[in-house]
């Protein structure tokens, strides 16, 4: 089989004389010497048949079948078949993100129905169409506190997920926002420590993670009886299945609330891509990052969507943007939505209470054999201390169990989800 040619050598020629080429040398002779590569270190050309062979040879390699307990962000979700048929379809399959929008109905009314959803599960007001994670969605949520409140230091718990937190480290450095961190107390975020602070009006923000990074479900009511200036926002960091079960940061007073919408009919995939939302009350929306698709009715009083707000730096001046660096992750919310509308609110319990209900089991399978779980009031992920993490780690994986994160040299975060079986779980406790 011959390699693809998209012009054969006449057409190559001729576009090459027609800007006064001879060859394709003469393209690059622009270019610094010092900036190119004399060789490139590749094989021999091969045939398409012949490269497939390899890639796929090259991907036996990969083991697809562990039983997975590892969590901190990322989670193993069970994605009803469905949800790859619908949004593989023709229609969707070239909508990463629409620049010519109100062309594309489909797709924003696709990108309404995810606000409105998020909107149900947050209790907020109103939900932009999507940015890039959840880091962002937290670095961008203290940005816009930071807008809205004039003020540029904000309080960031310690419970909040390391990669989070870098993220938002690189976005405040270069914003000049001075960052404190609230310590955690037994894993969970010691709220009280910070009375004075929350009462001064110093800050921008407070942002906590719900249930935390450890999978600590936070004392949020404790905010309740604290005095807290109007000026420090409440940022809530929430997994979107856990809302099912738990309260809505709307019923704690929470002004923005963010996550990723990963766990929702997205798979792991290697590490992407995820979506992350970022959801407000209404007086705050002309500060959210990125759009926001609206309804209405077109001249013939038929529904139409359209981008109502997008003040971002395609549209308006740069400095005026509220982000410069986010984008709507149209192809992973398409499968949060499909996931959502096929779950329903009652499928969407039954997943969070079987994830908690497996956390449990192992649990107390985990403590029968006498092993210390440090922390309480769980979700679906919990720390279990061992003597050795790597050694602990690294008898399961012999056995196709991944069986967790490691924090350090004794404690790991293990983390259920519905996907994990009784069988799994009794073996995972067996080998333990």
């Amino acid at each position: 089989m011959n390699n693809y040619k998209a012009n054969s050598d006449e057409t190559i020629k001729e576009m090459l004389n027609s800007i006064g080429e001879n060859d394709f040398e003469g393209l690059f002779s622009v270019i610094d010497k010092r900036a190119r590569m004399e060789k490139l270190n590749l094989p021999e050309a091969k045939s398409e048949m012949q490269v497939q062979n390899e890639i796929k040879a090259i991907a036996k390699e990969n083991k697809t079948d562990y039983s997975c307990f590892i969590g901190a962000g990322a989670y193993k979700r069970f994605i009803p078949a469905a949800i790859s048929s619908i949004s593989s379809r023709f229609e969707f399959n070239t909508a990463y993100t629409p620049y010519q929008s109100e062309i594309s109905q489909g797709t924003l009314q696709m990108i309404y129905e995810f606000q409105s959803m998020m909107c149900d599960l947050t209790g907020m007001d109103v939900c932009n169409a999507s940015v890039y994670d959840a880091a962002t969605a937290c670095a961008e949520a203290i940005l816009m506190a930071s807008r809205i409140s004039g003020k540029d230091k904000v309080l960031v718990s310690d419970g909040l997920n390391p990669q989070y937190t870098q993220v938002i480290k690189t976005y405040t450095s270069a914003a000049s926002i001075n960052i404190e961190f609230v310590n955690t107390k037994e894993y969970k975020t010691d709220l009280n420590s910070i009375k004075d602070k929350l009462k001064s009006g110093e800050y921008s923000g407070l942002i906590l993670q719900n249930p935390n990074f450890y999978g600590t479900i936070e004392d949020i009511d404790i905010l309740k009886s604290l005095e807290k200036s109007p000026k420090t926002m409440l940022i809530i960091c929430a997994d979107p299945v856990s809302l099912s079960v738990l309260k809505k940061p709307s019923e704690y007073n929470a002004d923005i609330v963010v996550g990723d919408v990963q766990s929702l009919g997205n798979p792991i995939s290697y590490g992407g891509p995820y979506a992350g939302f970022i959801a407000a009350k209404d007086a705050y929306k002309r500060q959210l990052p990125g759009r926001i698709i609206g309804r209405t009715l077109d001249k013939d009083g038929n529904q139409a969507f359209t981008l109502t707000l997008q003040a971002r730096e395609q549209h308006i001046r740069r400095e005026k943007a509220t982000s410069n660096i986010c984008s709507n992750q149209g192809l992973a919310v398409l499968n949060a939505v499909l996931y959502l509308a096929l779950s329903g609110k009652k499928g969407l319990k039954q997943v969070a209470y079987l994830s908690s209900k497996n956390a449990q089991n192992l649990i107390k399978g985990l403590s029968d054999k006498g092993y210390k779980i440090l922390n309480k009031n769980i979700f679906n992920e919990f720390i279990l201390q061992v003597t050795d993490s790597d050694n602990f780690l690294k008898k399961l994986k012999t056995h196709n169990i991944l069986g967790g994160y490691k924090l350090n040299a004794t404690d790991i975060l293990v983390c259920t989800t519905e996907t994990n079986t009784k069988e799994d779980i009794q073996k995972y406790i067996e080998l333990a």
